[in-house]
């Protein structure tokens, strides 16, 4: 690959899915350079429409795993974020529903830097499904104005996890269907 900085895409071609962790806890200065990076995401006219919850207690954990079909992993993660939506961040008429864009963008950051920290991450939907939401709304008391976008467990990968090539040629258009 051709590029002046190849560590940074080996960050993007080898992030992973880990679903698998070690049981140790995640330090805090890791949790809060992957947080910066997530705050660091674009959004549109830079409203920055999100707020970022970090898990480290094993209780509250595991509450969160029970709720959450497709979270199980938290029982095994030293830490995650939730990544929410802060609805009282009003933006341009008709463009209000952009938190979901830029909500997402700041989960993939966080989701690179864990990668770049040699620490294994999953994005785990919450929103738009009711019965998630309410679940995590519940478990950390949500103001009604905060709209749980997704949960990202966090820690010290198993290895068991592992990149997959997800190149495909036959979605590239160059100039014109």
């Amino acid at each position: 690959m051709n590029s002046s900085n190849p560590g940074f895409l080996d960050i993007i071609f080898q992030r992973k899915s880990v679903r698998h962790f070690v049981e140790k806890p995640v330090s805090k200065d890791d949790l809060m350079i992957m947080v910066k990076a997530g705050m660091a995401a674009p959004s549109a006219r830079n409203e920055q429409p999100w707020a970022f919850i970090v898990l480290t207690d094993r209780y509250m954990l595991n509450q969160l795993g029970e709720g959450l079909p497709y979270a199980k992993m938290l029982y095994f993660a030293g830490a995650a974020f939730i990544v929410c939506g802060d609805t009282s961040i009003i933006i341009e008429e008709g463009k209000a529903g952009l938190w979901q864009q830029d909500c997402a963008a700041a989960t993939e950051n966080i989701l690179l830097a864990a990668e770049s920290l040699n620490l294994g991450a999953v994005w785990t939907a919450v929103h738009p499904y009711i019965k998630r939401e309410s679940h995590v709304r519940n478990i950390l008391h949500l103001p009604d104005h905060i709209i749980p976008f997704c949960v990202i467990p966090v820690g010290y990968p198993t290895g068991e996890d592992v990149p997959k090539d997800k190149f495909d040629s036959r979605k590239i258009h160059w100039g014109k269907w």
